[in-house]
């Protein structure tokens, strides 16, 4: 068994004990990653990156992870494919010929 599934295995059991698929639909899941993205993000407001709390930056990245993986499971998506293809697909945006070192969008280089 992969670990992606693993993962989802121990998502899926987790939600399906305390009965929450019910709260779980697309939206709410949507929400909710943009939410704990935003607590991420309070982890760094007002100090060097090097200030902030490494604890509790892991645990608003496995709230976002988890919930990405939950709504990827909604869709039936294959988590290490979509992400693999994202990557492609960048590396044909960002030909490293001209974004290596480079931070601007695509359509700009």
């Amino acid at each position: 068994m992969s670990d992606i599934s693993d993962i989802m295995n121990s998502l899926i059991a987790f939600r399906d004990a305390r009965d929450w698929e019910q709260f779980h639909n697309p939206k709410d899941l949507s929400l909710a990653i943009s939410i704990e993205a935003g607590e991420l993000l309070e982890q760094f407001l007002w100090k060097k990156a090097e200030d902030a709390n490494v604890e509790k930056i892991k645990e608003e990245l496995a709230d976002i992870f988890s919930f990405a993986f939950l709504l990827a499971n909604k869709y039936d998506l294959d988590v290490k494919q979509i992400v693999l293809d994202k990557v492609t697909s960048n590396d044909l945006k960002y030909p490293v010929d001209k974004a290596k070192g480079n931070a601007k969008k695509y359509t700009e280089l």
